[in-house]
């Protein structure tokens, strides 16, 4: 397991240390640039790659299940952890308890009660399984096992950010101009991860040249770094950390609570080990930046996302080896 700690982590710090750095000397726009880079040729290149390359196995489609399943989980756990907020908040006297909530909370005018509690949810719910997650956990799965990781990923970019994600930013958010039901629909139809996967396990029987795969495993190799240094980049500039402290609540939900009852629910469902750990592993990838996404079109509150985003992705070098342990 230590090799394997080691063979992680040093990537990820490593790059993730980068990004921050040369975010403070770059032009700022260059995050954007090589954030949409990643999403419309990078993810989806390695996507592909994944798909056309990965072994198969049988019960593979459990993986969307799971996907959908954690989501849900997800998304129950934040409306009772806001419920139970609600419900002893009372019990405190007003002046102990406001003191340090007005702390942890944005205090300006402009974000409303909803549009928090909107954030909350998405922040316990949607992961980054994308950037963060092929770049982590194929390392700790065997190759065998690789479709796994994938089917998660694209499942939960559809379900989760652009399924789900959009509903819940809608309902809480405060946006003028409400979108048609189609425009929501051809989000998700354009997801370019969606038609990478189809592309690549629809051509599976056919042999491309040599020149073509060694070039698709070199853009992987790059693909990974890049998404790391962008990961360092986009957590340099987040700004608004004041809701740090209510952040916890969120972050904790998605990288231990969340994780956790997945692995509880595939081992009551007997899934074989090294499926189980995909599963665990990926459902506990942090906040997604595609909250920050969701929080600037239907003005939710930003900062506490970009707090459980920092809190989440600190947290994953704690709990990566938890789960390891628990389910390695």
């Amino acid at each position: 397991m230590t090799d394997s700690l080691i063979q992680a982590y040093a990537p990820l710090i490593l790059w993730t240390a980068l990004g921050l750095l040369l975010c403070r000397i770059l032009p700022h726009s260059l995050p954007r640039l090589l954030g949409r880079g990643l999403y419309w040729v990078g993810v989806p290149l390695q996507i592909f790659t994944l798909a056309r390359q990965t072994q198969w196995q049988a019960r593979v489609e459990w993986a969307s299940v799971v996907t959908i399943a954690a989501l849900v989980g997800g998304l129950l756990l934040a409306w009772a952890s806001l419920w139970l907020v609600q419900w002893i908040a009372p019990v405190e006297p007003a002046e102990e308890l406001a003191a340090p909530i007005e702390a942890a909370i944005v205090t300006s005018e402009a974000v409303h009660p909803a549009a928090r509690q909107g954030s909350f949810v998405l922040s316990s719910m949607i992961g980054n399984t994308g950037f963060v997650g092929l770049a982590i956990v194929p390392t700790f799965v065997h190759e065998a096992d690789l479709g796994w990781v994938v089917l998660y990923s694209v499942t939960h970019n559809l379900v989760g950010s652009y399924g789900l994600g959009v509903l819940l930013a809608s309902y809480y958010g405060r946006k003028a101009d409400a979108r048609p039901w189609w425009h929501l629909l051809r989000d998700v139809l354009t997801v370019p991860s969606l038609w990478a996967f189809a592309v690549g396990f629809g051509t599976r029987s056919l042999i491309f040249p040599a020149v073509i795969d060694t070039g698709l495993h070199i853009g992987i190799l790059v693909v990974i770094p890049a998404a790391l240094t962008l990961m360092g980049m986009r957590l340099s500039q987040l700004q608004g950390w004041r809701s740090l402290r209510l952040a916890v609540v969120p972050a904790a939900l998605k990288v231990v609570a969340v994780p956790g009852l997945v692995g509880l629910s595939t081992t009551v469902a007997h899934l074989p080990p090294a499926p189980q750990l995909a599963m665990v592993l990926m459902s506990g990838m942090p906040t997604a930046f595609a909250g920050l996404i969701l929080a600037e079109e239907y003005n939710l509150d930003r900062e506490l996302i970009a707090s459980s985003i920092l809190l989440s992705t600190m947290a994953l070098l704690l709990t990566i080896p938890l789960w390891l342990w628990l389910f390695g």
